[in-house]
């Protein structure tokens, strides 16, 4: 689609927000300050960690979801056609993350299952679980995950690893929905229950048959959704894409979604959009959406 078929699209569809109840506000200093501040029972927390990393705070529980917070990338394609370079600083170095109690990964690459991040991680957070997909789960024992604290979970499967707080684990299409001989999902998008909020991290991921109807019933507050887009030069390289902004704002109308934060921008110079585009669209965006450019010295609050 077009974008000028999609910005006339927007302005024809109305969101009837499913959870008009819950608001969301935004907070000065990121991960650091999120995770030594006091956060209310009933409030959910959100810091960005850059590209599609998030840390997500609940009463006194800590979570991550896909934190690359190291330079592993940048030391495995140094001299390649692509460096992966940092474009930004982690918000927070690998070994000064504590008291963490669960790691959510959505697939396999590196920027979402970090060698360099999650076994510092699980070194230093002894009680500490990772829930990979299970099609992955030799991958993240790969990448220095003791086996024995690894949950491995595929499409369909709901799980509650900490107390009050559950996981919906759905397909994500990463241009394509891929299994494995087992019907096993290589790439998942979860959908996080706690606190009385509902928040859905896609992964990487590009529209396909069903997926706004899935998150339509589940009845979504918030999305975090990729927006780096996709095209033929960096697929014919391996640089496998993600949705675009108007895709992801389109999926946020057809399922019924009032709040989206976009990610997986800003990290490799290679593979992001420009910030003021984003700014741009998040300004042009339509039909009663409630849009907030992440940064890192930033936080988000959600609250009924």
């Amino acid at each position: 689609m077009d974008r000028a078929k999609a910005l006339a699209l927007r302005a024809r569809v109305r969101i009837e927000p499913l959870s008009e109840l819950v608001e969301l506000h935004v907070q000065p200093g990121g991960v650091k300050a999120l995770f030594s501040e006091h956060v209310a029972d009933n409030t959910v927390g959100l810091a960005w960690l850059g590209q599609a990393g998030f840390a997500v705070r609940c009463g006194t529980r800590r979570l991550m979801i896909d934190p690359y917070l190291s330079d592993s990338l940048a030391e495995k394609y140094r001299g390649k056609e692509f460096p992966h370079v940092r474009m930004m600083p982690p918000p927070v170095e690998p070994d000064e993350v504590r008291d963490l109690d669960l790691v959510l990964c959505t697939h396999r690459h590196s920027d979402h299952m970090d060698p360099g991040t999650l076994p510092v991680i699980a070194k230093n957070n002894p009680k500490c679980r990772f829930v990979v997909p299970a099609a992955e789960r030799e991958s993240a024992i790969g990448v220095g995950l003791p086996a024995e604290r690894i949950i491995a979970v595929n499409a369909g499967e709901v799980i509650s690893p900490i107390d009050e707080i559950e996981i919906t684990a759905v397909p994500a299409a990463h241009e394509e929905l891929k299994t494995n001989d087992k019907g096993e999902h290589h790439f998942l998008g979860y959908i996080l229950r706690l606190a009385g909020v509902c928040i859905y991290h896609s992964g990487d991921c590009v529209p396909y048959d069903g997926l706004a109807g899935q998150l339509r019933s589940a009845q979504i507050d918030l999305a975090l959704l990729p927006v780096n887009g996709r095209d033929e030069y960096r697929t014919s390289r391996g640089i496998i894409g993600n949705m675009t902004f108007d895709e992801a704002a389109m999926l946020c109308h057809d399922a019924g979604i009032p709040r989206m934060i976009p990610h997986h921008f800003g990290m490799f110079d290679f593979n992001t959009v420009d910030p003021e585009e984003l700014r741009k669209n998040i300004g042009q965006a339509g039909g009663g959406l409630q849009c907030v450019l992440p940064t890192a010295d930033l936080h988000f609050v959600l609250m009924k």
